[in-house]
This record gives structure tokens, sequence and C-alpha cells, in this order.
């Protein structure tokens, strides 16, 4: 390739100023969805486009892409692509308040970082080797509260599955359903463990939407970008992409191919028992008592008498331990078995004191509900301890 070719494939040159702490946080955003580990070189680069007073930022794995657009002082306009951890650890470490000056030049192929008496210069890559991943026609469009988002998200993804091979439950279940004849808008996650379902009044116009399985690496993606937004998200999706918007941000992904399985048949009809208590009361417990089982599942046994839970662990070697707790309870005495990782992973999406545990015998699966949100429910298999 000659070196007129190299240049104009570089692009031209691109100048700017941009306040430190807004460069920082936006690429905080996006460099994170870049691998840490590439063998597409292209795909350790982040692409800057500069213009109109604007800079954007976009990063891309071929699966998800992120574009984040900032305010800047565009002096040169133009784009090129430069390392995302490499740039990002540069930023991150230049003091507080500064300006920092970006520079291009398309002579020698490298960008120039500027900031007080601080310079770096760092090879690039041309922006027309960078991936731009198209969402094509996306019919269903609605909009959400960031709040809403972020509960949906917050009370199901810790039961995302991280089994591979069963890759249609690496990613949340979002889609529409009806409770009692009234239509929602449903998220589940599941691992064949323990089962998250938290529903939401239906949006406007996402009544007719396909149910979707969205990754678990955008899940958490877009959980990071929407963490200090207070608006709507405006979410657009076909059977094979969704789009979040809001703000300067837009996140892209493209859908798990996969079948949910019938979730609503491992939610048991016939359980009877019901035991009521403080769930953040009980989780200390919980991991308090767990502390000495040496097993990998942590396994802690739960025996119910009148108005008593006692919890129990044994540990091979370390010895055992118990506590007994006060709760409401009068169906009977049991005991059952369960992961007390998994106890405290449900326990801690229960934001009010009163946790119902809806049980029917040591085999059969629990019901946990949170007695301040109607809208969650969790599902637990017990263990044999």
């Amino acid at each position: 390739m000659s070196s007129r070719g190299k240049s104009e494939s570089l692009v031209d040159p691109m100048k700017l100023t941009i306040e430190r702490s807004t460069l920082l946080s936006s690429l905080n955003h996006v460099q994170s969805v870049v691998e840490r580990r590439n063998t597409i070189p292209i795909l350790s680069n982040i692409l800057l486009n500069a213009e109109n007073g604007t800079l954007g930022l976009t990063a891309t794995d071929l699966d998800l892409a992120i574009n984040e657009q900032v305010a800047a002082e565009i002096l040169t306009p133009g784009s090129i692509t430069v390392p995302a951890h490499l740039l990002y650890d540069i930023v991150r470490k230049l003091p507080d308040g500064s300006q920092v000056e970006l520079n291009y030049s398309s002579e020698d192929g490298r960008i120039t970082i500027k900031s007080g008496r601080s310079q770096f210069a760092l090879a690039c890559l041309p922006k027309d080797d960078f991936p731009i991943m198209e969402t094509g026609d996306l019919p269903h469009s609605f909009a959400l509260t960031s709040a809403e988002l972020k509960r949906l998200i917050d009370k199901t993804r810790f039961a995302i599955s991280n089994e591979e091979t069963r890759y249609y439950l690496n990613g949340i279940y979002l889609h529409a359903a009806e409770n009692e004849g009234i239509p929602v808008l449903r998220a589940v996650a599941t691992d064949g463990h323990r089962l998250a379902r938290v529903e939401t009044p239906i949006p406007a116009n996402a009544e007719k939407m396909p149910g979707v399985i969205i990754p678990r690496k955008a899940v958490n993606e877009l959980r990071k970008l929407i963490d200090d937004t207070d608006g709507e998200i405006s979410i657009s999706l076909s059977e094979n992409k969704i789009c979040f918007s809001f703000g300067g941000s837009l996140l892209t992904s493209k859908l798990i191919d996969g079948t949910f399985p019938d979730y609503e048949r491992v939610i048991p009809e016939g359980n009877t028992k019901i035991l009521e208590l403080d769930g953040s009361v009980f989780a200390k417990a919980v991991d308090r008592v767990s502390t000495v089982s040496t097993e990998k599942s942590r396994a802690i046994k739960l025996t119910l008498t009148d108005d008593t839970v006692t919890l129990s662990a044994t540990g091979a070697d370390s010895g055992s331990a118990t506590e007994e707790l006060s709760v409401s309870y009068s169906s009977g005495d049991m005991e059952i078995g369960f992961n007390s990782k998994y106890l405290l992973d449900i326990t801690g999406q229960i934001e009010g004191k009163n946790a119902h545990f809806i049980l029917n015998d040591a085999q059969s699966p629990t019901i946990v509900r949170d007695g301040t949100d109607d809208g969650a429910l969790y599902v637990l298999m017990p263990m044999r301890v």
C-alpha cells in the first residue's frame, strides 16, 4: 500500500478539546465492551468521530455495540480508531478538572493526547476497518422509565445461567405476558437451580413484541450505562436485535437465537406452607451459619417448627453452626435444605422486611415472594442435606 493510500484510509487530521471527566465517563462505558484479548486487532479499538461540537465514541465486540455522544470543542472534524483500554487508562490517570486535547495526524498515523505537561502518542487503525453494527428494521418500539428497567434487571440477572451449553439460558427473557388477565412486561432468568420472574405494567406499544432473550453481557453493560440515568429509556427490537437509547447513549445488541423454556411449568402450584420472616435478618443469619460449610454448595438446613426456624450447617472438618430465628409459621414441622448462596441471592432482592417462603415438602421447589413487591416471584430448588 502506498503512503498516500495509507494516509487516505486513516482519514484526515482530527483535533479537539474535551473536559477530562466528560471523556472519562464515556470511555468508562464504551471500553468495557472491548474484550481484553482480541484476535481481530480493530476490535481492541474504539471509534472516535468528531463533528458539530460533538465527540462520538463507539465500541463493539460484533455482538454488542455502544455509542455515546458527548460535547467537545471540535477544532478539526475527523474520525479515527484508538486502543480502547490504553486510552481509558491514560485519561483515568490525568488530573481531575483538566482539559484533554486529542490531536490525530494522518502523517504518522498517531493520535496525541495532551493534558497539562503530559503528552502521549498512540498508534491508530483506520476507521474504515471498524465494523459498524447494522440494526436493520426494528418494528417494535416502546419506552420504560430507567427505574423500572433497573428493577427488571437487578431482580433477575443473578439467576442467569453461566452454562454455555444451555446458551438459551445465558440471558434475560423479556416478553409480553398476562397476570390474571392484566397485560404485563415480564423479565425471567433461570439457571435450573433458581428462577426469577419480575413484571411491570406493560408499556404502550409493547403488547405485540416477540419474546426475546437479551444476552448476559448486554444486560450487564446496559445496567452500567443506565446507572446514573433518571429519564426514560427507548427500547426498539426485532426478533434478532435490540436497541436501548437515552440521552446521548445507544446500546445495540444481538439477541440469543434460541427458545427459552416454558418457565411456568417450574413454578409450583400446590405449595401451601407459608413462612413469613424478615428478609434482612434471615439473610444475615444464613450468611453467618453457612460460614462453617466447606462444601462448594455451602448447604444449609432449615428446620421449621411453630413460629421458629433453626438454621444449621456442618462442615466436613470445620465443625457446625446453628442459629434460631423467630418467624411466622404454623404449617407443621419440616426440614428442607438449600444452597446458601442461592438463598442469599434471592433474599438480597427483597427490599422490605417481609419475605414469604411458600413451601410444600423437602423435595419440592419453594416459592419466595417479596411482601412489598407483588410483581416479583422467585423459585428455589431444594437440595439434600
